[in-house]
């Protein structure tokens, strides 16, 4: 396990460098961690030097001061990338992982060389929708909530055929820290980066899940609308979160994107 202390908040990430690859970082979700990717990430492992981390209030980091705004979680991430030498990245982000993703892009556009925007869009929901989600994690804990959100992330099938994956996630949202998931969730409700997505400068790949229940297709076409030239592709038999359940339909998006980038970087050391 590697751990850093940026600004006062421990971060815990996995960051595994391939001389002469690409680096891609991968930004979780709203009360997961960053094993998401684990399915995903394997496959580059060797080819492409990938970095995880999971976001304050997530996972093994830190909660730091609450309530966040998705700057905070760009600082954590701006000053990860820094420390560890990183000049030159691709972002994959899902959900509020997008979010942070278009927030490194405004304050760090130099290095940006591509986005994959995952089941995100550049506003997600309304400011009474995540005031009563806080509310009701702060009183009753992120277990009151698992179930309903549990038929956001994954399909039907998902939950009728893959009884072990899904109690494996529900742990794993319902472990999350109530700060730091609320902390998130005010993250979210005061974000707003339509303006970002507009001066997007660089290749961006937008993807969801074709039953995504909380970011659906028309609204990540939305934003893929909003980004010049942007592709918009659907996962079928996906919910929120494809990196689980169809890892190998999202490393064939990933894959291809990646190889039309152009190739300055692929030969620095």
């Amino acid at each position: 396990m590697q751990f850093i202390d940026i600004g006062g908040v421990t971060l815990h990430f996995a960051h595994k460098p391939s001389v002469g690859g690409r680096h891609i970082v991968f930004i979780n979700s709203l009360g997961t961690d960053f094993r998401i990717w684990n399915g995903v990430v394997d496959a580059f492992t060797g080819s492409i030097s990938t970095l995880l981390y999971d976001k304050r209030g997530h996972g093994l980091s830190d909660d730091g001061a609450t309530p966040y705004s998705i700057e905070d979680h760009v600082d954590d991430l701006v000053g990860l990338v820094d420390r560890l030498g990183i000049r030159e990245v691709v972002l994959c982000g899902l959900s509020v992982g997008g979010l942070v993703a278009l927030g490194f892009q405004a304050r760090r556009p130099d290095m940006v060389k591509g986005i994959i925007l995952c089941d995100t869009a550049h506003k997600i929901g309304t400011a009474d929708g995540w005031n009563a989600r806080i509310a009701t994690v702060e009183k009753n804990g992120v277990a009151s909530i698992a179930d309903g959100i549990l038929k956001l992330w994954f399909t039907p099938a998902f939950h009728d055929r893959r009884g072990a994956d899904l109690a494996g996630c529900r742990n794993m949202l319902v472990r999350q820290s109530v700060a730091g998931y609320a902390g998130t969730c005010a993250a979210l409700r005061d974000a707003d980066y339509t303006e970002v997505a507009k001066g997007i400068s660089v290749p961006t790949l937008c993807v969801v899940g074709d039953q995504d229940g909380s970011t659906p297709p028309d609204l990540v076409r939305t934003t893929a609308d909003l980004i010049p030239d942007a592709r918009f592709e659907i996962i079928e038999n996906a919910g929120h979160i494809p990196c689980i359940e169809q890892p190998a339909a999202l490393i064939e998006l990933i894959r291809d994107f990646l190889a039309e980038l152009p190739s300055g970087e692929r030969h620095h050391g």
